[in-house]
């Protein structure tokens, strides 16, 4: 389960992009996309609000060739790296790669703070109500602890590429 995000630019435009991108993937199927919501920034310098949603793929692809696939698709949408946290056009992350964990400084699987963003939790509990996130439990009641504030649902919606919108 990826994770999308973006508030710079014309987000839902790029959203979509990212998303298409991810599909263009060889060896990886987006099988579905969540409602978007609006959320304000967690953590860094002030910023605009984001975009948010996460992605349900499929892959043959080993996680960390994954993730850099992921960091091309990021830098072709013109994602900087200079500040933890920063404003960015485009921010995708791996939240989960099916049962898998592991510390690998570069990828930590699964994502080290899922469990404690309602701007991940939300939208993936919409996608799928009986989600567990691996060693932590049901999304739906790490979901239930977080705080909700500043999380609220967007009107505008990704398609999955293929389907009909």
């Amino acid at each position: 389960m990826l994770a999308i995000g973006s508030n710079l630019g014309d987000r839902l435009e790029t959203l979509q992009g990212g998303v298409d991108a991810i599909a263009g993937i060889e060896r990886v199927r987006v099988t579905a996309v969540s409602p978007l919501y609006e959320t304000a920034p967690v953590g860094g310098p002030p910023q605009p609000d984001y975009l948010n949603a996460v992605i349900l793929v499929r892959t043959t692809l080993p996680p960390r060739d994954l993730l850099d696939q992921l960091h091309e698709i990021e830098a072709a949408f013109d994602r900087v790296r200079l500040v933890r946290w920063d404003a960015r056009t485009l921010d995708i992350d791996i939240i989960t790669y099916g049962d898998e964990r592991g510390d690998d400084p570069e990828l930590t699987l699964p994502h080290p703070r899922a469990a404690e963003r309602a701007f991940v939790l939300a939208p993936w509990h919409d996608l799928d109500p009986g989600a567990t996130l691996p060693g932590l439990g049901p999304v739906a009641d790490l979901l239930a602890k977080t705080d909700r504030s500043g999380v609220r649902r967007a009107d505008p919606h990704l398609t999955v590429p293929g389907e009909d919108a």
